[in-house]
């Protein structure tokens, strides 16, 4: 499953929150799409923040680290994940 994850670095605590959004409706359909907002307290730098999302999100997922994959956004805010 791939999901959306907006991140928040340098925050005072550690949590995941879903936030469902709309997005374009396609033949008539209307569609949510679901984001995930992590908040972490490591900062942006040499991929720390990175690391403590994936670990915020196994730990939510109840699923592995190593199940966790980063597939764009290294350096953005806004970043999709992919969990096996």
């Amino acid at each position: 499953m791939r999901i959306i994850v907006k991140a928040k670095a340098k925050s005072r605590e550690e949590k995941v929150e879903r936030v469902t959004q709309p997005s374009l409706a396609l033949n008539n359909i209307k569609t949510e799409l679901t984001v995930y907002k992590v908040s972490v307290k490591e900062a942006p730098v040499g991929g720390q923040a990175n690391e403590a999302i994936i670990k915020a999100l196994a730990k939510y997922f109840d699923v592995a680290k190593s199940n966790i994959y980063l597939i764009s956004g290294q350096t953005s805010k806004q970043k999709i994940f992919e969990i096996k």
